[in-house]
């Protein structure tokens, strides 16, 4: 299942002790990882326990009185339910690793022209590895595509953008002036195109739908693979794998 935007359910097993083993709890340690959500504008997803939910990225935060500050759009559909929420979880990624934290006492703050979100910095920090389920961000400027028909409107062809690719699904930006997909819609006929090499054939299950809190208005599609053969399970391993070369050698660099 492609859930990378959903917070893990820590209270699964009655006790968060379980997940000790995973919480980052020394102060030093949690602001070097919200630094970094910060400096590289990572989305950050905000969740509530009734679904809804929220893209936006954080842009200030305040170590001395404990403070962080996430950009909001006034007119987005969910902000007020996430607002109204007894709890707010907020999910990002660092590239293959997984963070998860609270936001207790989330609060809307308006001035004349704009508006944030603001809430206590968190006291514990998740961090999950998922090195088996290496996501590659994709760049903006020549991204991957997909190439399907929209499935109400067989007429439509639609050509979407990949946001990001792992082994267990990928993730399509749907422009604002598309119509929607429901979630649960299966799409058996995609040609993805990874770059000018990688091209396969592909099926497709949409998991969840999220609207993006980015400049460019629009949807995030979350979708997992279902079985489309060996040669594109091959073609789409061998192209990760290529992407994981490329990232250590930056790092190394």
């Amino acid at each position: 299942m492609f859930q990378d935007t959903r917070p893990a359910d820590l209270d699964a097993s009655g006790s968060t002790d379980a997940f000790a083993q995973f919480r980052v709890s020394q102060p030093v340690e949690r602001l070097a990882l919200l630094r970094q959500l910060r400096d590289g504008n990572t989305p950050v997803i905000l969740n509530a326990p009734d679904g809804s939910s929220m893209s936006t990225a954080l842009w200030a935060l305040d170590d001395q009185r404990g403070r962080l500050n996430f950009s909001a759009d006034a007119s987005h559909p969910q902000l007020q339910a996430l607002v109204d929420a007894d709890e707010v979880v907020a999910v990002a990624y660092l590239e293959s690793v997984k963070l998860q934290f609270d936001l207790p006492g989330l609060l809307l703050v308006r001035s004349f022209n704009a508006c944030a979100l603001q809430a206590a910095m968190p006291r514990d920090i998740y961090r999950f590895q998922r090195r088996e389920a290496y996501r590659v961000r994709t760049p903006e400027r020549q991204a991957p595509k997909a190439y399907f028909r929209h499935p109400s409107m067989p007429d439509m062809p639609l050509a979407l953008r990949v946001l990001d690719v792992s082994i267990g699904g990928c993730a399509l930006w749907l422009p604002h002036d598309v119509p929607t997909l429901q979630v649960g819609t299966r799409l058996s006929e995609v040609l993805v195109e990874l770059d000018e090499l990688t091209r396969f054939n592909a099926a497709l299950t949409l998991q969840h739908v999220m609207v993006l809190q980015t400049g460019d208005r629009g949807v995030r599609l979350g979708c997992a693979w279902r079985p489309s053969g060996m040669q594109a399970e091959r073609s789409l391993q061998r192209w990760i794998e290529q992407a994981q070369k490329r990232r250590r050698l930056l790092t190394l660099g």
